[in-house]
């Protein structure tokens, strides 16, 4: 887990202060049961990753996101050289299944309205009910607006 923010953080340039945050909030959060990583991992190297955050202080805009039953599905990421292969969708299908297993029976996401290409995955992936659109902040004060929809489990 280290490694793989280790890795993000080299690459924030301008935005690196947020992603030191992340990191640091994203192991807190794993540690306190408040979030399950997934890792796609291939030759010993982590080469995608996904985030299932199980508790509403966890998330920004919580209500209707995330409950006993509900997850909210986030750090969608998938190294630069395997992406469309693949790999994503397996370790999505696996998390999926998992959460399934696990008695959730809804997941939740959110998307930046101008980001079509993975809004067409995330509807792909069968998350088409759209709850509700909303404003986030990062650490370092910059607001954006997010759709979020849920898909039945």
């Amino acid at each position: 887990m280290e490694r793989k923010w280790d890795y993000e953080i080299a690459r924030a340039g301008k935005d690196r202060r947020n992603w030191e945050i992340w990191k640091g909030e994203a192991i807190r959060r794993w540690a306190e049961g408040k979030a399950l990583p997934y890792y796609g991992i291939l030759d010993g190297a982590i080469i995608c990753e996904a985030t299932a955050l199980l508790s509403r202080d966890a998330v920004q805009n919580a209500y209707g996101l995330v409950d006993d039953k509900t997850v909210y599905l986030s750090a969608f990421r998938t190294i630069e050289g395997c992406q469309g292969r693949g790999y994503f969708s397996e370790l999505f299908r696996f998390l999926l299944n998992d959460l399934k297993r696990r008695g959730y029976t809804a997941a939740t996401l959110g998307v930046e309205p101008q980001e079509i290409k993975n809004k067409a995955i995330y509807l792909h992936y069968g998350f088409t009910e759209q709850i509700k659109t909303a404003k986030e902040t990062y650490p370092d004060g910059t607001e954006i607006t997010v759709e979020y929809y849920r898909k039945r489990l």
